[in-house]
């Protein structure tokens, strides 16, 4: 069972969350029948918003983590709720895969270097935070810190990782780290939390070694009294319901209805984030108008 946890030293300076995703990303590439760079890609993109979704703690709220690039995959999707749940797709989930010297996937270049990362916190009030900053690297756990120095002014540390087995491409360990400083961090606070990131291995090395999440933020915050703040379990959670599409398809006007039951005979809808198709046949959409005209 994937899991999440959010712990803060006890002087108040520094916060960490690290997050195991490994059964999300397994479930992710199962859905959307991905390859080996659209799996590492799309992977670090989930175990970040899971993140970045736990730090909302507001009920309801979701994070929304989009990037838009010049490379081969096409758009990369996350959404998470408060709870750090979430789901995601890519644009190109047969994206072909190149790997750097020292065997590790090339994201990279499937990501693409000149592009964008959006982000948008909604809390459901309607008027949603929208932050955007230039892709600084491709590999995403670069433009995640470069986003919080950037837009929110908030020292980052991030480091995401997927394993996958090279005989056969399946998901064997996927988690992410997150270390920020928080106002008040003296420079004392500071210069240790540098050395400490220095000295961290690989998400997905220290998972392999069978490092909890608890183990690998008190590894982040080493010579610091740490303190759990909270920890929960995780799932890939999709959203999508045939009363959501039934609710959109209740929203078009009389006259759009009877265009698609007059040239389509029905109305399909694809969720991007699990795949699933919901279909209304004719006289299903002729009780939806007949509905709207009462």
């Amino acid at each position: 069972m994937d899991k999440i946890i959010r712990c803060i030293t006890s002087d108040g300076g520094i916060m960490a969350v690290a997050v195991d995703a490994s059964d999300i990303v397994f479930t992710a590439k199962k859905l959307h029948k991905l390859s080996s760079s659209a799996t590492a890609a799309l992977g670090r993109l989930l175990c970040a918003a899971s993140i970045m979704g736990d730090l909302l703690k507001q009920q309801d709220a979701t994070m929304n983590l989009r990037i838009s690039a010049d490379g081969p995959l096409g758009v990369v999707m996350a959404v998470s709720d408060s709870k750090g749940n979430v789901r995601g797709y890519v644009g190109n989930a047969n994206c072909p895969t190149e790997y750097y010297n020292n065997g590790k996937i090339n994201v990279a270049k499937a990501v693409g270097k000149n592009g964008i990362l959006n982000v948008m916190r909604d809390y459901g009030s309607g008027d949603p935070y929208i932050g955007q900053v230039p892709i600084v690297s491709g590999e995403i756990a670069k433009d995640i810190a470069s986003y919080y120095a950037t837009s929110e002014q908030i020292p980052t540390v991030c480091s995401l990782g997927v394993l996958l087995d090279k005989a056969d491409g399946e998901v064997l360990l996927a988690g992410g780290l997150l270390v920020q400083l928080l106002p008040g961090a003296d420079e004392e606070t500071i210069s240790r939390l540098e050395k400490n990131a220095e000295a961290l291995e690989p998400m997905t090395t220290m998972l392999a070694k069978g490092m909890s999440v608890e183990d690998i933020c008190k590894k982040a915050l080493e010579g610091f009294e740490v303190e759990v703040l909270d920890e929960n379990k995780i799932n890939y959670v999709c959203t999508c319901s045939r009363q959501r599409v039934e609710n959109a398809l209740q929203s078009l006007s009389a006259e759009e209805l009877t265009d698609i039951i007059e040239q389509d005979g029905k109305a399909e809808a694809d969720c991007h984030f699990c795949n699933k198709k919901y279909v209304f046949n004719k006289e299903e959409l002729q009780e939806i108008l007949k509905n709207k005209k009462i």
